[in-house]
């Protein structure tokens, strides 16, 4: 059993070896562990799980880490399956699933994984959730405990809530909350208009957010769970808090106070603000990068969108991106930048708004996207996955798993998104 083990983590080794400084894509050609999910037969909960099934296969494809099995096997709960068959068909690992609602309303995912070539039960948890309505999130922390179970790269952001906005018609958006496939979908903030949601802390209890339902555009911080609300503050025109640092404890916010829009830090402690471009143009969507120390940002001082790069306590500027002549959206992760280029007809054919990769440290550009509208990038807290918003007929969620070579679209059923974050 122990060269079993053994083998499956050189597959893991090997697979998902360290990439260098700027992300540099690779398309892995190597073996993955082959895994088969099945739901017991003998449980009773078989509409529920079924979805549980589908999004743990999601969740594996969309990780990189493991192979789906095609075939169908089943097996009683407390059964061992059937080995020699699974092994016949290369099927390295059996997951069987099975569930139990509790009187309180409980609801408890019961998994347990087999190792075929070693005919063993090598892991057996159960995940419970007060609300049976999130099941994807029980999904999303079942695929995430098999994988840290391997010691492949974490996938933990999948148990994240994204927060975003969407358009319900004129003068009308609403914040909601979900999981990052939007299986799960609740409202939290409507009525009038509510836009850019940005997520106040780690253990996303608090959102910021813009509200237009007041005298003048106003920037909320809200408790999404007591319902708490703290006003920031208030500007004319634009005003959007574009990103917060790891801590919590500074904003990049873009205000309006004399008409144009300009990127200001607010601290959360002291209650400061300090401006920090000062342009007669545009200056908007700063994100923090170098350490909280300078800050990436979207301007029009060349006559169009572009990318540029300030000092928190300098007025040099310097430009980022020499790529389009409309970069109109940016994000960061230490010394990557991810932002989005209008391109001109290419071989996809039609105009595209394009994702593309840089980095500070390098000179390298690299395409993410290679058709549609692809705008609001957004890194994982590990900076090895983005998140965007994808408009290509429908809006949906994009997520690229940027070690991987691999992307993936979840559409939203109804409403435009506006705005995203996790």
């Amino acid at each position: 059993m122990f060269r079993i083990f053994l083998l499956i983590s050189l597959l893991f080794s090997t697979v998902f070896a360290e990439v260098d400084a700027n992300l540099e894509i690779v398309k892995k050609a190597n073996a993955l562990p082959k895994i088969l999910v099945s739901v017991a037969t003998d449980t009773s909960e078989v509409e529920t799980l079924n979805k549980i099934k589908k999004g743990i296969i999601d969740d594996f494809g969309v990780s990189g880490h493991f192979d789906m099995a095609t075939i169908s096997s089943q097996a009683p709960y407390d059964s061992i399956p059937d080995i020699l068959t699974l092994s016949n068909q290369g099927v390295n690992l059996f997951l069987n699933l099975s569930a139990k609602k509790e009187s309180n309303g409980n609801y408890t995912l019961m998994t347990k994984l087999y190792d075929v070539n070693a005919r063993a039960l090598v892991l057996e948890k159960n995940f419970t959730t007060t609300q049976e309505e999130r099941f994807i999130f029980l999904a999303h922390k079942a695929a995430i405990s098999i994988n840290d179970f391997f010691k492949a790269p974490s996938i933990a952001w999948m148990e994240k809530f994204v927060v975003f906005s969407t358009y319900k018609g004129p003068g009308k958006a609403d914040i909601m909350i979900g999981d990052y496939t939007l299986t799960y979908k609740k409202t939290v903030v409507t009525g009038g208009l509510n836009i850019f949601p940005k997520w106040a802390d780690k253990e996303q209890k608090t959102i910021y957010y813009t509200s237009y339902n007041y005298k003048k555009p106003t920037l909320v911080k809200l408790n999404i769970y007591n319902r708490s609300k703290e006003i920031i503050m208030e500007s004319d025109g634009m005003l959007a808090c574009s990103d917060v640092n790891a801590d919590g404890t500074k904003l990049l916010v873009t205000a309006s106070p004399t008409g144009q829009p300009d990127i200001f830090l607010y601290e959360t402690r002291t209650k400061k603000k300090t401006q920090i471009t000062r342009y007669s143009g545009i200056d908007v969507g700063g994100h923090f990068i170098d350490g909280d120390s300078r800050i990436v940002f979207v301007s029009d001082r060349l006559g169009s969108p572009n990318i540029f790069a300030q000092g928190i306590n300098s007025t040099a500027v310097e430009r980022l991106v020499f790529h389009s002549n409309n970069n109109s959206s940016v994000t960061s992760h230490e010394s990557n930048i991810v932002f989005s280029s209008k391109d001109a007809q290419n071989e996809f054919g039609g105009k595209n708004f394009n994702l593309y990769l840089i980095s500070t440290k390098t000179d390298s550009l690299k395409r993410l996207t290679s058709s549609g509208i692809n705008q609001f990038p957004k890194f994982s807290t590990d900076g090895e996955t983005l998140l965007y918003i994808k408009t290509e007929g429908n809006s949906s969620i994009g997520i690229i798993r940027l070690n991987y070579n691999k992307s993936f679209t979840f559409p939203l059923s109804g409403g435009r998104i506006q705005s995203i974050d996790w």
